[in-house]
């Protein structure tokens, strides 16, 4: 009657190594999932602003406003409010569009490696004036 109590310490040992194989499965599967989780967060909210930045470009475009006359309006108020100020990138984050032109508004932002500098501008008839630089 000795064989049964080895029987039953390797049954033990064999279900203990089992649940250690399982355990360390799940913390695995859970880390892995936490960490897709993370690079999925991320990823969704540069495609949000990038849908955000290319909603208000849009949105400019529709309403006739000159892309081009409203960056190069926003250079110069930047070389003059600002001369220092270094900018790699220059995003139009907002539109405002209101009834008429008198209260039109746009606003961009210029990055650069000291930081960001918000600019304003604002329709003066046909062209663009800066009306705040941050």
């Amino acid at each position: 009657m000795s064989i049964a109590p080895i029987a039953v310490s390797t049954l033990a040992i064999v279900l203990i190594a089992a649940g250690v194989v399982v355990a360390l499965l799940l913390v695995g599967g859970l880390l892995a999932v936490r960490r897709r989780n993370r690079q999925l967060a991320g990823r969704f909210e540069a495609d949000v602003a990038a849908a955000d930045q290319a909603l208000e470009q849009a949105r400019a475009a529709d309403r006739g406003w000159d892309r081009n006359a409203m960056e190069e309006a926003v250079r110069g108020a930047l070389a003059e409010a600002k001369p220092d100020f270094a900018y790699e990138q220059l995003h139009l984050v907002l539109v405002d569009d209101r009834p008429g032109t008198e209260e039109d508004r746009a606003h961009f932002a210029a990055v650069g490696s000291r930081g960001e500098t918000r600019v304003v501008m604002a329709r003066d008839g046909d062209r663009w004036v800066a009306e705040t630089v941050e």
